[in-house]
């Protein structure tokens, strides 16, 4: 059995956006030469997420305005958590509602997608280094 590591980096310039990470875990499945196994995907900071749905502009828009409505950014003195500096409370309830981490089967060297599915990493208080881990294992 193989396994590889490898560490995405990112800083994103704004507080929030999703970034279509599919071509970087592809990429990462061929360095691997792993051609049947796991591909773990997961995003290595408490107010990130790793997710996968359709890569289609309106739909990104809908999750913004759908998770900023859940838990909005203002006014900051709402949660408890901010008492402590931070101003990031809702980015982490934004990561709990999308999630850590997907896992996807690695098959014939690919990534084994149903239709329209691709591998996003979400940021909910950016403006700083962050990592994303991909994790392969198998044959």
């Amino acid at each position: 059995m193989k396994t590889y590591r490898r560490e995405l980096a990112f800083q994103i310039p704004a507080r929030r956006a999703f970034v279509n990470i599919t071509p970087q875990v592809q990429e990462a499945i061929r360095e691997s030469g792993v051609r049947e196994g796991l591909c773990l995907v997961n995003a290595m900071h408490i107010t990130a997420s790793v997710f996968i749905n359709d890569d289609e502009g309106g739909l990104h828009q809908d999750y913004d305005r759908w998770l900023e409505q859940l838990a909005p950014h203002e006014p900051v003195s709402q949660y408890l958590h901010n008492r402590t500096g931070e101003d990031n409370a809702d980015a982490h309830l934004k990561r709990q509602v999308m999630g850590r981490e997907v896992v996807v089967a690695i098959t014939h060297g690919e990534l084994d997608f149903g239709p329209w599915e691709q591998i996003f990493y979400g940021e909910f208080d950016g403006r700083r280094p962050k990592r994303v881990l991909i994790k392969i294992i198998g044959e």
